[in-house]
């Protein structure tokens, strides 16, 4: 079952969540280029979720009517199936990376909203539910296009307006919690605006509110509305350039037309070049390397294609995954895996064959990482920080309960492999892909298959090792980077 091509394997896990059998058989004859822009070619009719109770997928488990729309469980599930089995996983690592990009929880927003509002705001699909699309599915629609269209559907998104209190906006009291964050966090970062610029920046969003309409308990929904009479008509002036002639003013307007002020606002901020480099930056770390500090080289190219693409995403992502650096073999497994990248992958690469992957949402948590419920508005602390000495216990008995739950799947397949200790392993280290185990870690992975009785292959006792060496592999540190 040899899979044979590294480059592949890398490029599936960095923009997806690594590979099946299945996934590698579907590329294998495919150049890398080609496969690249495959997986950038997002199909807006890969309607994964009509999979979901299929035999052959990973389950869901109910509690009634399964309600990914309006039940943030259920969300979880869905949004952590779709990983598992959409065509399109592009789409799905990106909506993470925009996830925590503009890191929202849940939390706060059932605290204002209630619990199913809450859901609705955060994952609600558009065509099951009325109203405006939770914030994931704006990400999974905007995963690789205009930035800056993302940003200003993110500024009129609904749980944002609740998570960075831009509901409360009004002329008399700007709010400057949103109009820090778009300057800070989402756009070109601290060092480029003056506490002034926050000011001036609220007044900005002043009257981009929140309005519900029809019954709440029903089908009603919240939606974003822009209040004319509360917003802010004066100039609005900055320390940096807002226009394309250099001038640094959004000159007065009438209330009724004061919603330019934040599209011009917005504009300004998604082609400026320091939010370009601070792009370039994330992805390098996101999708080439965290133990490398990335080249100016990278940077400036990579920036530069995204202001000659008017901020459109998807030139940008095909310029890093081509790159000479994402290529170099000195990158591979250079990236610490999230936990839900963990999950994941372990899932593909192990099986799912009768798991419910509902069974995931708590160790997820016990992970650090609770899908929709980022601890706060600056996202997971990525890298080493993932992996505290609970964590990585959470990891081990993850991948414990998983390789238990397929033990007779494991040995089933094992089984033509089963001739020595070293024939099995070699097809573990095969399917499982984790990084190259060292002289001593290797050895002690053959130790494990040759202790007890003597090495026969039969099935019994390839239904007890299988999953037991399953099960140290995934929970080794070798498996923690992608």
């Amino acid at each position: 079952m040899a899979r044979g091509h590294q480059q592949l394997e890398h490029l599936l896990r960095r923009a997806g969540f690594g590979a099946s059998v299945e996934d590698l058989e579907a590329y294998q004859d495919l150049a890398l280029p080609v496969v690249t822009d495959l997986l950038l070619d997002i199909d807006d009719d890969d309607d994964v979720d009509r999979l979901i109770g299929a035999p052959d997928r990973v389950s869901v488990t109910t509690r009634g009517t399964f309600a990914p729309d309006t039940n943030i469980e259920d969300a979880r599930q869905r949004w952590l199936f779709r990983m598992i089995h959409a065509r399109n996983p592009v789409q799905e690592k990106m909506a993470l990376f925009w996830h925590n990009h503009f890191a929202t929880a849940y939390s706060k927003v059932a605290g204002f909203a209630g619990a199913r509002q809450g859901a609705r705001m955060m994952a609600g699909k558009p065509g099951a539910v009325e109203g405006p699309p939770g914030q994931i599915e704006l990400f999974r629609q905007h995963a690789l296009g205009s930035f800056r269209d993302l940003l200003l559907a993110v500024a009129r998104d609904p749980a944002m307006l609740v998570w960075l209190d831009g509901r409360t906006n009004t002329r008399q009291r700007p709010q400057e919690n949103f109009a820090r964050e778009i300057m800070e966090l989402f756009t070109f970062g601290i060092g480029n605006y003056t506490e002034a610029d926050v000011y001036a920046a609220a007044r900005v969003f002043t009257g981009w509110n929140l309005q519900p309409t029809g019954n709440l308990r029903n089908d009603g929904y919240y939606e974003f509305v822009f209040r004319a009479a509360q917003h802010d008509t004066a100039d609005k002036t900055f320390t940096f350039p807002i226009y394309r002639d250099g001038s640094r003013t959004i000159a007065a307007r009438s209330g009724d037309a004061g919603m330019q002020d934040g599209v011009d606002f917005i504009t300004a901020l998604a082609t400026q070049p320091n939010t370009a480099q601070r792009l370039a930056r994330r992805l390098w770390a996101f999708l080439v390397s965290e133990t490398e500090a990335p080249p100016a080289g990278f940077v400036d190219t990579a920036a530069a294609i995204y202001l000659q693409n008017r901020t459109e995403m998807k030139p940008v992502v095909r310029y890093v995954l081509r790159s000479p650096w994402f290529n170099d073999p000195a990158n591979d497994f250079s990236r610490y895996s999230w936990p839900a990248e963990y999950v994941v992958r372990a899932v593909k690469e192990i099986g799912w064959a009768g798991y419910s992957i509902d069974n995931a949402r708590t160790p997820l948590t016990n992970m650090g990482q609770t899908l929709f419920e980022p601890p706060d508005v600056a996202g997971w602390a990525l890298g080493e920080a993932w992996f505290s000495t609970g964590a990585m216990l959470a990891r081990m008995n993850f991948a414990a309960s998983l390789a238990f739950n397929q033990k007779f799947n494991l040995g089933r397949a094992a089984q033509p492999f089963a001739e020595s200790p070293e024939r099995l392993l070699e097809y573990f280290l095969d399917r499982l892909s984790p990084s190259p185990y060292d002289g001593g870690p290797h050895a002690e992975l053959l130790d494990y298959l040759r202790a007890g009785e003597p090495w026969t292959g039969n099935e019994a006792q390839v239904n007890v090792k299988a999953p037991g060496l399953a099960r140290l592999i995934a929970g080794s540190a070798e498996y923690q980077v992608i």
